[in-house]
């Protein structure tokens, strides 16, 4: 039966979990792919059979993309305007079309971690399902 952990080789960490979904695998497996279309997920793992459809990654993804672009680009803003003292022109040439490509880039990583995260949380009917070296380390 898919449900069988032991069957899987199952993440030992949540970083392991996170690292899973941004690379748009399963976050159980890591095997199966996590989305058919560039956010649209599957509705279930190809390889191990995890039930994706109840994932609801919602707004959050869009959030985390907008957070660390703002956070990667500010620097290369403050260094347009304060070292190349850039027109505002030029710099809005610069920094919306890189913003835009970076945005684009980030959302579906985002998107597969958050979805790693509501399964290792066990959240909108996913299973909590772990390692048992994991369940003892957390329990001592």
């Amino acid at each position: 039966m898919a449900s069988d952990p032991s069957r899987y080789a199952l993440p030992a960490s949540f970083a392991e979990t996170l690292w899973r979904g941004a690379r748009c695998r399963c976050p159980r497996c890591g095997e199966g792919t996590l989305f058919r279309k560039w956010l649209k997920p599957v509705d279930g793992c190809a390889h191990c059979n995890l039930d994706i459809s109840g994932q609801r990654a919602d707004d959050f993804p869009a959030y985390i993309a907008l957070f660390v672009t703002g956070h990667l680009l500010a620097p290369v803003l403050i260094f347009l305007v304060a070292e190349l003292a850039l027109g505002a022109m030029a710099i809005v040439a610069i920094i919306v079309p890189l913003a835009v490509v970076m945005l684009v880039a980030l959302l579906q990583p985002s998107k597969g971690a958050v979805i790693g995260m509501q399964w290792w949380n066990g959240m909108h009917g996913f299973r909590k399902e772990r390692l048992p070296d994991a369940d003892e380390d957390a329990a001592g």
